[in-house]
């Protein structure tokens, strides 16, 4: 078959994907695997799956995916370890680990206000010329309203400090995927899902490593907001939002400026324990 036969048949995969349920990601990634098997590894490449959790030895739940992957083994944000263990397996260098902490703590915090609840997960890599890293959050409906879903975010950055360490520039790539079911005996059933992906990049000052954080996680805030906007106007969209992600923070952290007052206290802490 030819390249642009190819061409056809990937682009056709990838917009059947986008239209399909969420939630059943996994098994239409094989059916098509099945139907076109030698574009496996660029279906695999291409195509966003909703994240799994898992726990390491310490009983902490954190989110799989290719970030935190190296063979078969995945590595925990928290331990800093990989299941089942690897004894070669790619680790950031210390100042990368440094941020990684402090990231999953901030993020802990994030969470808390806009989803109340949830599980994240950050990994952080050093770049030639700064570093990248992927912010992960996953958040089930908790069926109190008698519905079922998931939200799963996923945010790649990468950073590039420029004008010696005065300013970073930050690429950001985020994947919404999310979907809701529910059903009464007055209503019936109702499924409803989706996703959306969007890229930005900004440049930002620097004054210190933290500033990175705060940085990150402003972009990251803006992005949701911004994404959750657009996919609110899609018919019946609002419902899921309802059910899984709140617009303001929680009724204890109304305000918007306190997530980076948190976050810098958050860091700040954990900087003064490791002293």
């Amino acid at each position: 078959m030819s390249t642009s036969q190819d061409e056809i048949k990937l682009d056709a995969s990838l917009d059947l994907m986008r239209r399909l349920p969420p939630q059943n990601c996994e098994q239409h990634l094989k059916d098509l695997v099945r139907l076109s098997p030698h574009l496996c590894e660029d279906l695999l490449s291409s195509i966003d799956q909703p994240l799994k959790v898992a726990r390491d030895k310490t009983g902490k739940a954190y989110l799989l995916c290719d970030y935190n992957r190296d063979q078969d083994s995945y590595r925990s944000p928290w331990t800093n370890e990989y299941t089942p263990p690897l004894a070669d397996g790619a680790l950031p260098s210390d100042r990368i680990r440094k941020l990684e902490i402090e990231a999953n703590h901030a993020f802990e915090v994030y969470r808390d206000m806009y989803y109340e609840g949830g599980i994240t997960s950050a990994y952080f890599w050093g770049l030639e010329e700064g570093f990248a890293g992927v912010v992960l959050i996953k958040k089930e409906a908790d069926g109190e309203r008698g519905a079922e879903g998931c939200w799963d975010a996923m945010h790649v950055i990468e950073t590039q400090e420029k004008a010696q360490g005065r300013t970073a520039l930050y690429r950001l790539s985020t994947t919404l995927m999310m979907w809701l079911k529910s059903g009464n005996s007055r209503s019936g059933a109702m499924s409803n899902g989706g996703s959306i992906s969007h890229q930005t990049q900004h440049e930002r000052i620097l004054t210190d490593q933290v500033t990175h954080l705060v940085n990150i996680g402003e972009l990251i805030e803006d992005q949701e907001n911004t994404m959750r906007s657009r996919m609110n106007q899609v018919h019946k969209m609002k419902h899921i939002f309802s059910e899984l992600r709140t617009v303001e923070p929680s009724a204890e952290t109304q305000q918007h400026e306190e997530f980076k007052k948190d976050l810098v206290q958050v860091v700040a802490r954990r900087s003064d324990e490791n002293v």
